[in-house]
């Protein structure tokens, strides 16, 4: 039978091809896994809220004779199925881990040089999904239209439509018009959440690991002595696909566990939307944003060309832009080394180290920035701890590497480099 399939699609030589790919076995590789996971998982546990959510804003009557609106009344039918409640609490907590799991990631390879040539498109394909999968959770947030979820979006809307001159056809496409209000505005966000960003998450995950698997992994440092030139690893089959089956298993045990402790979002804690605010704090991986727009003053607003620049546009719009812009330009500007084959040790850079320890201070200040009022910070203060604790942290990162590995640095580039 085996012979009969492998004569007509040739599958002996597909296993021999791609199936004996050696793979470097690292607990910092499993991060992309883990990644990868938890968007299979939110893909699963997406079908079922989508069989079950109804997306719109009429007017409907619960058992108690109250009226809300269709999209809050189909979550609370959802939480009253068989474990409805943990398999949309899986779905939550599967979108922070995708979130934190991507973000370190990059991490990973930035500090270990692995983004420099030729892999600078995967390091842009790293990005592309760290952005799209925020995006993705952010389309997400409306869709059970409680208080927290209309005013939390609420705030979104408002970022995107303080771009000058196009912020008004960003809003319209994205919210279907002024959101809250339009009836158009959650059917909209729905499709982009279940359809568009995840066929998009989809193209990129899959051209991303092709792209890898084409140009081979990076591998740890040791692997330069034992076995020069040539990948140190398992193979795809048998052996990484137990690791990864395992460590799936592992994940969604962990997840659900999580999932069934902690139910996500509660909406009855909430209700329905009213004309009230409540005192609400986006995720933790929106609250850098919300804390800088938290310190940045009112008055902050000047015109360019007609167009008003505010507050919203700065701490919203400018600030991350420049921060990805950074990152997207850092392949085509650190050539120090070309065709990285082996994980440059952190120490052994310490420009690059430093300023990256430095703005993942500045995010953490950020953060706190967004507990401005329930710690009664003052704005100079905030503005202190953003400005300068993140160079702070960067200068003493530096001269306490020069300090503990600068003889090292010297002795590895005295050493003959080995031929590739």
């Amino acid at each position: 039978m085996f012979q009969w399939f492998d004569e007509r699609l040739e599958i002996s030589r597909l296993y021999n091809k791609f199936l004996r790919k050696a793979f470097p076995v690292h607990h910092s590789f499993f991060l992309g896994e883990i990644a990868l996971f938890a968007f299979v998982v939110l893909v699963l546990t997406g079908i079922f809220l989508t069989l079950n959510y109804e997306p719109s804003i009429r007017e409907v009557n619960l058992p108690d004779g109250s009226t809300v609106p269709a999209a809050y009344a189909s979550v609370l039918y959802i939480d009253s199925l068989p474990f409805g409640a943990v398999i949309r609490s899986v779905h939550h907590w599967s979108a922070h881990i995708m979130v934190a799991a991507v973000f370190l990631h990059l991490l990973r390879v930035l500090i270990s040089g692995a983004y420099k040539k030729p892999r600078e498109l995967n390091w842009l394909i790293g990005l592309g999904l760290l952005g799209l999968t925020i995006v993705t959770a952010f389309t997400g947030y409306a869709l059970p239209y409680d208080n927290y979820a209309v005013t939390a979006t609420r705030i979104g809307y408002g970022i995107g439509a303080s771009i000058p001159f196009v912020g008004g056809a960003i809003a319209e496409i994205m919210f279907g018009g002024e959101f809250p209000g339009s009836t158009h505005s959650v059917p909209r966000l729905y499709s982009i959440h279940v359809l568009w960003l995840p066929l998009t998450l989809i193209a990129l995950i899959g051209l991303h690991l092709l792209i890898m698997v084409k140009q081979k992994h990076t591998q740890p440092k040791y692997a330069e002595k034992v076995a020069p030139g040539k990948i140190l690893g398992v193979p795809l089959y048998p052996q990484q696909s137990v690791m990864m089956g395992i460590l799936f298993l592992v994940y969604l045990a962990v997840t659900v566990f999580i999932a069934g402790a902690f139910i996500a979002h509660p909406i009855e804690a909430f209700g329905p939307p009213t004309p009230q605010t409540p005192a609400v704090k986006p995720d933790w991986y929106f609250l850098w944003i919300y804390g800088i727009l938290q310190v940045i003053p009112s008055e902050w607003q000047f015109r360019f060309f007609g167009a008003v620049i505010g507050p919203e546009f700065i701490g919203g719009v400018i600030v991350p832009g420049i921060l990805g812009a950074v990152a997207a330009l850092l392949p085509f500007v650190d050539v120090s080394k070309d065709k990285v084959r082996y994980l440059e040790l952190p120490s052994e850079h310490p420009v690059r180290t430093s300023v990256t320890l430095g703005v993942l201070m500045f995010f953490i200040m950020s953060t706190l920035a967004g507990y401005k009022i329930d710690l009664n910070l003052s704005n100079a203060v905030l503005w202190t701890l953003i400005l300068v604790v993140p160079v702070l942290t960067g200068v003493v990162s530096y001269i306490l590497l020069k300090a503990l590995y600068g003889r090292s640095w010297e002795r590895s580039s005295a050493e003959p480099q080995a031929a590739d």
